[in-house]
This record gives structure tokens, sequence and C-alpha cells, in this order.
């Protein structure tokens, strides 16, 4: 037979190259898509992120500029306030302001009182776009030659606060669930079993003012949180407005640990700590929902960040420090501060357990700086779940409230609501209309039973590839926890605007690039503005005249203060250089 090039010659007996089988190729593929590949080189997540420089103070004119867009904001959110004494989510029973000559007026106007809040929201909105100027520059790329200040924006963001922390809740009325499931928990029976009807009875004060969705519900929070809400009951008894205070207290500690961290997990990820507190602390979704709101949020997503920067200060230390109990003093501080960080996230996920999830990123953090093995994935899994099955199983227990909030039905709670805010949920109710438009019937919950499956499972597969690509060192835990977070979200069965912020917080710190940062605005003005601000629904006649009135005013507004507030951006000279006003031009 004739020699080819394929054939060995002079007795060579190398062995021929088979081509690969298929179980070898779906290997190679499985692999390639979870990033296990060692020369994946490309992963288009990173390019989210881009290092950013922090930038020199305002000039005289640019803080005259800000003081006017701090007021701005402040009146709307004054405006906001004012309107929700008779357009917020009041409670059907104990309204301090019923009756009054004054402030109960807005209560008698509710066209007014509507068109207040909304126009109020929209300026809190446009002021908060405004400030972005100042911390961000343009979306072009580069950076502002000039920053405001951490003081500054602390400033502006306190101004804002006040109003909203003093005023009647806003746009939910979930805070009266947790009054009453804090009541149940107080009289020392099983929030996690019962509802506010069968527990207090459904004309019980308490019960009155749960909405009537969630009276037959059990709790679907975690024991810290109910524990929390069970001290207040035991302080307010069926005060519902002391209640209020309290619970909007604890929701305001948790924005301060938000305002906390942010900006020292920014300093970590090479990102200006103004830039992430604007789009993080600043933003209208937390103003409205996590303050004024007082969603339990705050305190969730407060402890997580906080233990993540405090256990990132142990894993990001010197090299020589080897986490030894026995060891030098600087090995004793490492460990303490990284069990204490996984405390605290451990202690985030008994409010809320999506939490959870920090700390796989924070374990493969840790397991690549133990050298990457899978030996040093499964000691850094060991330590962060003894220390957290040791925190739930301690809030568990010395709470009294026991394990019932792990149960399927009560982590199943929230599906009772048809969000379209939902991928697989709008995907499910989108072809459930098409089938009743066509004769075919109303099959959505068929639809929804298969379209939430997948949905979680696609979440679970964006986690894992993720995980490994924090353990392989592609991505910063923080900007993997941001976009599996994201994506969770996304795919969540259900989905409310606050929670929004699980992901666009901590992304905050990490992703600077206009890919996200643009999207990440606009959805968080757009979905501020879209919530009715007494947690319902009004007449459609009544928001078409607020909406009308709104606009006319804020047009107004801005055109009377086109010359005085940043509403154009500025550039720099006809020949491409600076120019000395120019404050987010484009290097």
């Amino acid at each position: 037979m004739p020699q080819t090039d394929d054939t060995p010659e002079n007795g060579d007996h190398a062995t021929l190259t088979a081509p690969p089988t298929r179980t070898a190729r779906a290997l190679h593929l499985g692999r390639r898509a979870l990033g296990l590949e060692r020369d994946h080189d490309g992963f288009a997540v990173t390019s989210l992120h881009g290092d950013e420089a922090e930038a020199p103070g305002l000039d005289a004119r640019e803080t005259a500029q800000l003081r006017g867009v701090r007021r701005f904001g402040a009146t709307g959110a004054l405006l906001m306030a004012l309107g929700a004494l008779g357009a917020g989510a009041q409670p059907v029973l104990q309204n301090p302001v019923q009756g009054l000559r004054l402030l109960g007026l807005p209560a008698r106007m509710p066209s007014v009182a509507l068109t207040l809040t909304m126009t109020g929201s929209a300026m809190v909105v446009l002021a908060w776009l405004l400030l972005g100027r100042f911390a961000l520059g343009t979306f072009r790329g580069g950076s502002p030659i000039r920053r405001l200040t951490r003081s500054q924006l602390d400033r502006t963001l306190l101004l804002w606060i006040v109003p909203l922390a003093i005023a009647p809740p806003m746009f939910s009325k979930d805070v009266y669930s947790y009054l009453a499931q804090s009541e149940i928990a107080a009289r020392g029976l099983d929030p996690y079993a019962i509802g506010p009807a069968q527990a207090l009875g459904v004309d019980h004060v308490l019960t009155r003012t749960v909405p009537t969705i969630w009276r037959d519900t059990p709790a679907p929070y975690g024991p810290l949180f109910i524990w929390i809400g069970k001290g207040i009951s035991a302080l307010t008894g069926e005060n519902i407005v002391a209640g209020i205070f309290l619970h909007r207290l604890v929701a305001l500690a948790g924005v301060a640990l938000i305002v906390w961290a942010l900006p020292r997990l920014a300093r970590r990820c090479g990102v200006a700590a103004v830039a992430a507190l604007w789009l993080g602390a600043a933003n209208p979704l937390l103003l409205f929902h996590l303050v004024a709101g007082i969603h339990n949020e705050a305190l969730m997503l407060g402890l997580m960040l906080a233990g993540i920067e405090v256990a990132l200060r142990a894993i990001e230390s010197p090299p020589d420090v080897r986490f030894r109990l026995r060891g030098s003093p600087a090995d004793r501080r490492a460990l303490a501060l990284l069990v204490a960080g996984a405390a605290l996230i451990a202690l985030s996920a008994t409010v809320k357990i999506p939490t959870l999830l920090a700390l796989g990123f924070l374990g493969m953090a840790l397991a690549r700086r133990w050298g990457g093995s899978f030996r040093s994935v499964c000691a850094a899994a060991a330590l962060l779940l003894t220390v957290t099955a040791t925190v739930i199983l301690a809030v568990s227990l010395v709470s009294g409230l026991g394990f019932g909030w792990l149960s399927p039905d009560t982590l199943g709670t929230a599906n009772e609501v048809r969000s379209w805010m939902s991928l697989p949920t709008l995907l499910g109710l989108g072809t459930g209309l098409v089938g009743v438009l066509l004769g075919l019937g109303d099959h959505t919950t068929a639809v929804l039973s298969l379209t939430r499956p997948i949905a979680s499972l696609a979440a679970a597969f964006v986690a894992v590839r993720m995980l490994i690509a924090v353990l392989v060192g592609r991505i910063h835990p923080i900007g993997a926890l941001g976009v599996s977070l994201g994506f969770l979200v996304l795919l969540f069965p259900v989905v409310q605007p606050w929670y929004l912020l699980w992901a666009v917080i901590p992304l905050a710190a990490w992703a600077t690039r206009p890919v996200f940062r643009v999207p990440a605005i606009a959805f968080s003005s757009v979905v501020s503005l879209i919530v009715m601000p007494n947690g319902g629904e009004y007449p459609p006649f009544i928001i078409v005249q607020a909406a009308i009135a709104t606009i006319l005013v804020c047009g107004s507004i801005i055109a009377a203060t086109r010359n005085t507030l940043p509403w154009r951006a500025e550039g720099g000279a006809s020949d491409g250089t600076r120019t000395g006003d120019a404050y987010a031009e484009v290097p």
C-alpha cells in the first residue's frame, strides 16, 4: 500500500490521533460553558467593569449648581411627604391625621394629594439625574475632571431622606404585614404556620390594615426580622403609628449600613466612591421603597454588604496572613474578620434568604486565596458553612421561632403574586392571554409551571458560572455577586420594583461601563415613577389628571431654572480643548 503523509515512517509506532468522541465533545462544551477550560480567555461579563479614577472637587460655579440640585430634590421630597398625608399607604384605622383641619386636608382632596406626591417623586428623580452629572460625568467614556466630594453627597442624601423618614408609609403596605406578623410572634404563636386573620382575628386593628391578599398568609421572612418585630410589638402593642416609626428606624439602620459599606467596596474594585454611592444609595428606588416604603430589604442588603466588606478585609489581607487561631495577631485578626463577615451575611439571610448567595462568592474568593484547589474549596466551604449554620441555628432557637421559615410553603409565599416584571411570569401571562384570544383556553397556570422552573435552572447556571469565575480569578466577587443577583431577580417568579436593588447596589460598586449604568439609571428612573404612592390603585381619571399636572409643573420648573441648574451638558471649546467650566468632559 502506498505511503501517505499520515502513515508513520521508518517503523515509527506513534499512535494516530483519533477524532474526539461525542462524549468528549460534550464534556469539552460543558467545561467551556462553565468556564473550566484553562484556555478560556473570553469572558463577556468582565467588560462591565473598568477602573475609575477619583477626581478633584467641584469649582465655585459647580458647587452653586449642586446646592440648587440639592434644594430641588429636597423640595420634591417635601412635596412627597405632604402628599402622602392623603395619597400615602395610610392605615385603615388609627390614622393620626384623620379629622384634623389642616393635616387632614390632603386626605379630603385625593387628586391634589396624588398630584403633590407624583410631582415630588418626579422632582426627586430629576434631581438624582442632575446629581449624576457631578458624580459620573458623561456616558461616552472617561472620567469627569471634577466630582462632588463624599461630604457633599452625604449632605445631599441626608437632606432628601429626612422628609421621607417622617412621612407616612408610601408605595407599599407591607409594613402593616410586618406589624401583624410581629404581634403574632409576640403572642407566642407561630407566624410561619398561621396568618393574621387566624391568629389575631379578622376585626383586629392590625389585621384590618393588612392587604387582603396577605391576611391568611404566614410570614415569609426570616427569624431575625420577625424577632426584631416581636420586640417592637412588645414596646408599641397595637399602636400602629409607633410601630411604623420603629420599623422605619430599622430600615434606616439598614440604609446606614449600605452607605457605610458601598464606598469601601467600590474602592476595592477601583470605582469612584461617590459614583457608587450615587447609583446605589441615592437611587430613587432606595429612597422611595426602602426609606418611604419601609421594606426589610434595607436591613437585608445592609447586613450583606457590611458582611462582605468585613470578610474581604481578611481575604484581601497581606499574603503572609495564614488565618491561624494560634498564629500571630494578624492571623487571629484576619480569622476574626472572616468569621464576623460571614456571620453578618448569615444574619442577612435570616431576614431574607437570597443573600446566602453572597457566602458562595466569599468562599470562592477565600479558596482562591488558599490556592484554588479542590481541597481549598472544601476547606473554605466547611468554614463558612460552620459559621452560617451556627448563626442560623442560634437565631432560630434563641428567637423561639424555630425553623418554619425554611419550609417550602414559607419560601414560596411570594409566588401568590403574578408580577409582570418577572420574565418567566410575563412569558406565562402572555402565553395564557394568547391562548384566550385564540379560543384555546386559559393555560396560564400550566405555562407558569414550566417557565418558572426553567428560569430557576437558568439562574442557578449563571450563579455556578460566576462562582467558578471567581475561583479562577476572572472576576471580582462583588461583580460576580451582582451579576448573579441580577439574573436571580429577572428570573425570579415574583419581582417587585425594590427587588432591583438586590443587583443594582452591589453592581454600583463594580460595574462602571455605560452598557450597565445607562440601563440601570433608566430602569431606576422609570420604575420609581410607576408605583402608586398608596401601594394600590387609583381611578384612571385621577391618575391622568395628576400625570398631566405633574408634567406641566415639572416643565415649568425646568424652564424657570434652565440657567441655574445643569439641565444641559457642558462641552469643551471648539478646538477640542477643555474649558474651565466643563465639569463632566471626556478626557
